[in-house]
């Protein structure tokens, strides 16, 4: 039957500003390094925030062809990237007859920006022939999942959401759900960003979102810590194969974590500030332990949404602590955006593959520049150093402006 399909996690790809590839991105985790920087992508000198978490040596002829390239903004060759990192990695090969099971779903919280800004100063110079042919295609959401659907012939649901930094969360929830109800076999699902460019850094800028410790990148996103003043853009993409627990133990694949909670709630309280008493966060938590049949108790570690800002953080641990009272004080927490900066739309989809990887190691990432903790914030964050740990149930939570959020339950595989 349906409902009792079991969801796995068989394949992972990352791409981030601490590297190309899944390894690259695991081993710098562990290590507590940051990816933050001074940004190259544009000069940042008139800026009141001029760094960011950029992704680092991306070649897209690595993974397009160059005939290619020029049709697709970055977000969308970071898509393809990481999806053929998560593919490779789960060792998928996709016959034609079993294409139209295979479905893909990448979010992105704003999509084509390098592209939009190009082709609107191609405008203002050039006139409306200036404008490229492939502008729309380049820029639109949807063709990330248009254009993975297409390398690998999935055939299957076909699917972008844009619901700000619970995109990816979301796209992964709702792909977990196709495979649960039947109408899929197998997803690439996750998210990208690309949103590194003068008007994307600009904008939080002027929302006064963004850190400003111009002249310690590395130690500026500082989730839970007395002395954080902002978030950190970092950009990449984080895709995840989840597959139908028989098909990938016909095949014999290798199981990260299972998938077995999904979460979804708004806050219905204001565009970019959760409430004080966390109750969007709270009910999202307590929807995805609902949904897997899983106690407060049983919850070890949870990947927070921790984007370093000063309310958000605090608001997050009053949810965690209303969500789960007195065994709050023993579940251990990370902010690994402390280490990636915040990728937006493709925070989930990063955080969700770093959570089953913790959940499939053992082994919880820390908590970097958590040196002097706020004492509103109380939790044990992990701070500094990863620690290995039983990760029997793991959450990955993802908020996002306009009060919408997520959260994705992930238990350590038992055949």
């Amino acid at each position: 039957m349906a409902d009792r399909r079991r969801v796995v996690v068989t394949g992972i790809g990352l791409v981030s500003s601490l590297g190309i590839g899944t390894e690259a991105n695991w081993r710098s985790l562990t290590a507590g390094e940051s990816g933050v920087a001074t940004i190259t992508k544009f000069d940042p000198t008139e800026f009141s925030t001029q760094i960011a978490g950029e992704v680092k040596g991306f070649n897209p002829l690595t993974y397009i062809e160059k005939k290619d390239v020029k049709k697709m903004d970055v977000f969308i060759q970071y898509a393809i990237a990481a999806s053929q990192f998560a593919v490779d990695d789960a060792a998928l090969t996709f016959p034609p007859e079993e294409a139209p099971r295979v479905g893909v779903f990448i979010a992105s919280g704003i999509g084509g920006f390098t592209t939009i800004e190009r082709e609107h100063l191609a405008l203002i110079k050039g006139g409306p022939r200036k404008i490229s042919p492939f502008f729309i295609p380049s820029a639109i959401i949807n063709l990330a999942a248009g254009q993975v659907s297409i390398r690998f012939g999935a055939k299957g649901p076909n699917l972008a959401t844009c619901t700000a930094c619970s995109a990816s969360a979301h796209a992964l929830g709702d792909a977990f759900e196709l495979i649960k109800r039947g109408a899929a076999d197998v997803m690439i699902a996750g998210g990208s960003e690309a949103a590194i460019t003068p008007m994307g850094v600009g904008g939080f800028a002027a929302l006064r979102a963004l850190s400003t410790r111009n002249d310690d990148p590395r130690r500026a996103s500082r989730p839970f810590d007395r002395d954080r003043d902002g978030f950190i853009v970092g950009e990449g993409s984080g895709m995840l194969i989840l597959e139908e627990y028989e098909r990938a133990k016909a095949r014999n694949a290798r199981i990260y974590a299972e998938i077995v909670g999904y979460g979804m709630s708004a806050d219905a309280y204001h565009i970019t500030a959760p409430s004080e008493d966390g109750d969007g966060p709270f009910r999202v938590m307590g929807s995805a332990m609902e949904s897997a049949g899983v106690q407060p108790s049983q919850v070890d570690y949870i990947n927070a949404h921790g984007t370093s800002t000063p309310h958000g953080d605090r608001v997050e641990t009053v949810a965690i602590k209303r969500c789960f009272g007195d065994h709050a004080k023993k579940i251990a927490v990370s902010s690994t955006k402390s280490m990636t900066g915040h990728l937006l739309g493709a925070a989930g989809g990063l955080e969700a593959g770093i959570t089953a990887l913790a959940v499939y190691h053992q082994l919880a990432p820390p908590t970097i520049n958590l040196d002097h903790p706020d004492e509103e914030c109380d939790l044990d964050y992990i701070p500094l150093v990863k620690r290995e740990m039983k990760i029997e149930y793991a959450l990955s939570n993802s908020f996002g402006f306009g009060g919408t959020n997520a959260a994705l339950m992930f238990r350590r595989f038992h055949p």
